[in-house]
């Protein structure tokens, strides 16, 4: 069916291009990854530029779901639309390429966003948005390349800012002038007429230009990739290219000031290559490639709190790394992925060879998250848990996703991080799958899980009404106990759930709990619970003070 043409650029539009943008993207990510030479051929480009996008989608979906709620009918602003997508964007980014996508659309957010919900609805308001778009994201790079997506950004914007017409006159002119800027790329960048393709990041900007085509005129555009000399077949055959750099990429959001942050540039641009970093008002997605990842994450610190810390090693034997021919890496017959809390339990899960995805409080994993990460497993049968029971229906859409993709997955439906350790502790990889899964399942319902937070509002509990800044312990999910102090609260929720019996009691810690609570829980369980044993993990920043489960 045809898309129901957009007139002008409203909140409307603005959802609708996200949401178009995801589809695509989700259509070409793995003829955009397989054509990822530059800057590293990790083939990686467009699952990278699907996450950052529907992160964007997301953030968009929750103003108008925010707005439903709170008024019948009402509909957010251009400016709150276009806030949101830059936003999400920002927080969502991954990769070198979703970097500088983030930066464009947070481009574009300045100028729709600016002078009114009005001022910039139509087709004059679209071209300056591209203008401003391409220029900031140019801004935004250390060392700008041609032959990349920021080339083939300004001839969209250059193209438009000719258009006449309305809204879709405007981005189709962008769309064939970002077309004809990419099919030019391999004439460009050497590494691209090496191969014999264009670029990925370029190409995948085509694929979020042609949404908006669809989104402000209802056609649908081609999304065919041209080549130079004919596509490769895979990452693997780009890797036979001769390229050489830092062994490392290093993303993480950053809070911090301005002058700070241009300080952290010319640090950052001393320590390696690829660096950018976007944002503003406080708030920074910074990427770099890098041989000294512990320095880049230090440079975070010094400038300001640095979280969303992702370090990716780009392996032994890989063209980035060596300049050498890459060999295919064979898959596992069998891996784990789990949803953590915090980076604390991050180590324990991958000491025990498991494929983590951090979930920081207020940011859950989206689907295209744990598909990555099914896939950075690379094993022919996954286990995944996701040790949340808000993320059940997120981890079972990304378990089909990766159905589809040929990969045997079972969903084990852990609710806590607590639940994930007893499943990971029983794991056996060398057994028959079936028996892996089950064992671990029982293991996995076997344990009582508990967590002892502090509220941050008043609220109806199943304990009674609580008050902002009172220790809740929850039981099983639902608040049990309501108390005045952390320690106290914790023993009262452990002594309720060994009244049930109990032969091992596992506690993970939060930065924030209180010193002592720890050996304070183990002498209670030594004294008062014979044969019943305790061990204890640090967790980290993982939202919840302690953690409890009880095997």
């Amino acid at each position: 069916m045809a898309q129901v043409p957009q007139t002008f650029f409203d909140a409307l539009a603005v959802r609708t291009w996200c949401g178009l943008a995801l589809e695509a993207l989700g259509r070409a990510r793995e003829e955009i990854d397989a054509i990822n030479v530059y800057p590293v051929a990790d083939g990686d480009t467009g699952t990278n530029l699907y996450l950052t996008v529907e992160s964007a989608a997301a953030a968009v979906d929750a103003v108008f779901i925010g707005h439903e709620a709170g008024s019948a009918g009402s509909v957010p602003s251009l400016a709150e639309a276009v806030r949101a997508m830059a936003h999400g964007a920002l927080i969502g980014a991954r990769g070198n390429s979703g970097t500088i996508l983030a930066q464009l659309l947070r481009g574009m957010a300045q100028v729709l966003a600016s002078d009114g919900d009005t001022a910039h609805t139509g087709a004059g308001g679209l071209r300056l948005a591209l203008r401003h778009a391409a220029d900031s994201a140019r801004q935004a790079v250390a060392h700008p390349v041609e032959g990349t997506i920021l080339t083939v950004a300004s001839a969209a914007a250059d193209a438009a800012t000719g258009a006449g017409g309305d809204c879709g006159t405007v981005a189709r002119a962008a769309c064939e002038g970002a077309r004809a800027a990419l099919a030019a790329t391999p004439r460009q960048l050497a590494v691209l007429e090496r191969a014999g393709v264009v670029d990925a990041g370029g190409r995948g900007l085509v694929t979020v230009l042609a949404a908006l085509v669809e989104t402000l005129t209802g056609e649908r555009q081609a999304g065919t990739v041209t080549y130079a000399r004919g596509p490769v077949d895979s990452p693997e055959e780009c890797a036979s290219l001769p390229e050489s750099g830092p062994a490392f990429e290093v993303i993480y959001l950053l809070e911090a000031e301005d002058a700070a942050v241009t300080r952290l540039r010319e640090r950052l641009d001393t320590l390696g290559d690829s660096l950018v970093v976007v944002g503003g008002d406080g708030l920074w997605n910074v990427h770099v490639h890098v041989d000294d990842a512990g320095a880049a994450v230090e440079a975070g610190v010094e400038a300001g709190r640095p979280h969303r810390i992702r370090i990716t090693h780009f392996g032994v034997g890989d063209v980035h790394t060596t300049g050498g021919e890459r060999t295919p890496r064979e898959r596992a017959q069998r891996a784990v992925v789990a949803v953590v809390p915090g980076p604390g339990l991050a180590g324990l899960y991958t000491e025990a060879g498991a494929t983590t995805v951090l979930a920081r409080p207020g940011e859950p994993p989206a689907s295209g998250e744990l598909v990555e990460a099914v896939r950075r497993a690379h094993a022919r049968e996954v286990v995944l848990l996701p040790n949340d029971a808000e993320l059940r229906h997120t981890a079972a859409a990304a378990a089909e996703q990766a159905r589809a993709e040929g990969i045997r997955v079972a969903l084990i439906p852990t609710r806590s991080a607590v639940q994930g350790i007893a499943a990971l502790a029983v794991h056996e990889p060398d057994r028959r799958f079936d028996e892996d899964v089950v064992s671990m399942t029982s293991a996995a319902g076997a344990t009582r899980y508990a967590e002892v937070a502090v509220a941050e509002r008043q609220s109806w509990t199943m304990a009674g009404i609580c008050q902002a800044g009172d220790v809740l312990g929850l039981i099983d999910g639902d608040v049990a106990v309501i108390g005045a102090e952390v320690t106290a609260t914790a023993e009262t929720v452990l002594d309720r759930m060994l009244a049930a019996g109990g032969e091992l009691v596992t506690l993970v810690l939060g930065d924030e709990a209180p010193d002592g609570i720890a050996g304070h829980l183990e002498a209670r369980v030594r004294e008062s619970y014979l044969a019943v044993d305790t061990v204890v993990y640090r967790g980290g920043r993982q939202g919840a003070l302690l953690l409890i489960g009880v095997e």
